[in-house]
């Protein structure tokens, strides 16, 4: 009797270790190394049909984000034909496992390659701020993309206005947004685009979209169990996709690399596209 309860064990211990090994696997090496498209189709009255790429969390350095991955994010980005690009925060790393630091100008370099015909438009993001956030945006400035950090920019697409506004960190750089918003002098839509969500709490339906990334989705989603870490005040309520709360939305991309550690599961990087329908198409 004692012999076959054993054998049963040994099977039984063997079989979590080699559920345990793919599992690993797949959160350390198989998941965080892929890349996706994701389109997400928002009800924001007053747009125009424009479809936005957010790029968020690049984190350059990390393990699976080297300079050739991130050349691919462009390549696949320009593949969208987007209208409009927003790069949402935190280029840089800082004490990632495995990782091994990659300069803003070669960061830079490799952005210059974005296309779209409203042009490309950053915020910085906590790690961009710990490190220089005064020299990653003279570097992205001087390649051609336009930071936004506590400031506005008045766009037009297909003959609709709209304003970006562009919000700090909400912990390395907070914006006060009623100064910023002060700079918009019509009642075009606002989109806010900024790194943190966290300050979405604050804002008022006047602004209505924004884009945010920095919580990586929780970079692991567990069944049962769900988010155990997503880095904002308000745990998992802005930690992925879209939200309306207040009579407005907010999306939160999770981002295409990892901080701390090189891990995600269930939580797969991606280039959000976000399109609005033209109005006769909305059955909202």
């Amino acid at each position: 009797m004692f012999f076959p309860l054993l054998k049963r064990w040994r099977i039984f211990l063997l079989t979590l270790l080699v559920v345990g090994a793919l599992l690993a696997g797949q959160a350390f090496y198989v998941e965080p190394s892929r890349l996706i498209v994701k389109s997400y189709q928002l009800p924001i009255a007053g747009m125009p049909p424009l479809r936005i790429a957010a790029l968020s969390d690049l984190h350059v350095g990390a393990p699976h984000i080297t300079r050739t991955k991130l050349q691919q994010v462009v390549q696949m980005t320009n593949a969208q034909q987007p209208d409009l690009i927003v790069l949402l925060g935190d280029y840089v790393i800082q004490g990632v496992v495995g990782g091994s630091f990659v300069e803003p100008r070669e960061i830079a370099e490799d952005l210059r390659a974005l296309q779209a015909p409203l042009g490309v438009y950053g915020v910085l993001g906590n790690h961009d701020h710990r490190y220089n956030g005064k020299k990653i945006s003279q570097e992205f400035s001087r390649v051609g993309i336009h930071m936004l950090d506590h400031h506005t920019q008045r766009l037009e697409w297909r003959g609709v206005s709209f304003w970006l506004m562009g919000l700090g960190d909400f912990f390395k750089d907070p914006s006060n947004w009623r100064a910023v918003i002060a700079q918009v002098n019509d009642a075009a839509p606002i989109i806010a685009i900024t790194h943190n969500p966290d300050v979405f709490a604050e804002l008022p339906p006047r602004v209505n979209l924004m884009l945010a990334g920095h919580t990586h989705g929780g970079q692991c989603n567990f069944p049962w169990f769900g988010r155990p870490i997503v880095p904002s005040m308000y745990d998992d309520r802005y930690a992925i996709g879209l939200v309306y709360e207040n009579g407005h939305h907010i999306f939160i991309t999770p981002g295409i690399g990892t901080s701390i550690l090189p891990v995600r599961f269930r939580v797969t990087p991606e280039i959000s596209l976000i399109q609005f329908k033209p109005e006769e198409d909305r059955k909202d």
